[in-house]
């Protein structure tokens, strides 16, 4: 069940701070310094009223919203059109199959050189990122269309549009969902990297950088751990809207709450 399962996350969650605070206060040596998990926490309350950081939330949590979107409406609508026409996908397949491999982080600095606008620049990158898992999901479920039901659909006189939305756009719709979660969480790592990276005036990266530069650790570790929960809201979000919305495909296919 749900509860059970949450249950059980928060105390493997739980467990782990603890061993982490024994093996970090007890465990290491006078030479290491690193924050005991208690002294994270403590700074990441602390942040909720630090004006800086959350400025720089909103400026991290706006780009990624907005690539994701970006990237929803251009990998959906190719990811349909290549499923539905197979010699225009077979034509394509092997420079997708060459750009996908590529990590997305490798073409931050070349993202640097080639746009001079900085938010648009790390937009670029989180698009360039999302694109591929949601648009190799789109194909794979356009694929996964059960054909029986094509045809049948054909020979009460439907023409291939017809088909389109009430066949494949529909079987294909649970998969596009389950590619659009694993991107939001690869859309937020390319958000904070390429603040990282290209620095700027806010965002959780560059809150990062600064803490850094002030030999901060315990800072550092603490805006990250707020990266780490906008990830894991947004999917546990995203997983409820797909359970929802698309109940009878995990009937269909067998899947169960665990």
């Amino acid at each position: 069940m749900t509860g059970a399962r949450l249950l059980r996350g928060a105390a493997g969650a739980a467990g782990f701070l603890v061993i982490g605070e024994l093996v970090i206060r007890f465990g290491l040596s006078d030479d290491l310094t690193f924050p005991a998990p208690s002294t994270v926490l403590y700074e990441a309350a602390g942040l909720l009223a630090d004006p800086e950081f959350l400025t720089g939330v909103g400026t991290t949590l706006t780009n990624w919203v907005l690539g994701l979107l970006i990237a929803i409406g251009i990998a959906v609508p190719l990811g349909v059109l290549l499923g539905a026409l197979a010699p225009v996908e077979r034509a394509i397949r092997p420079v997708l199959e060459f750009m996908r491999p590529i990590p997305s982080v490798a073409i931050i600095p070349l993202a640097i050189l080639l746009i001079p606008v900085d938010e648009m620049m790390k937009v670029s990158v989180i698009v360039y990122a999302s694109i591929w898992p949601i648009l190799i999901n789109t194909l794979y479920g356009m694929h996964d269309v059960d054909p029986l039901a094509k045809e049948s659909l054909r020979s009460f006189g439907f023409g291939s549009l017809a088909v389109l939305a009430r066949v494949s756009l529909p079987s294909a719709a649970p998969f596009v969902a389950t590619g659009v979660r694993i991107a939001a969480g690869i859309a937020l790592v390319l958000a904070v990297s390429a603040e990282l990276l290209a620095g700027g005036v806010a965002g959780i990266g560059v809150y990062v950088n600064v803490a850094g530069s002030g030999n901060r650790t315990d800072l550092m570790m603490a805006a990250t751990f707020w990266a780490g929960v906008f990830g894991v809201l947004a999917n546990l979000v995203l997983l409820a809207g797909e359970r929802r919305l698309f109940h009878w495909h995990r009937m269909r296919t067998g899947a169960t709450e665990s």
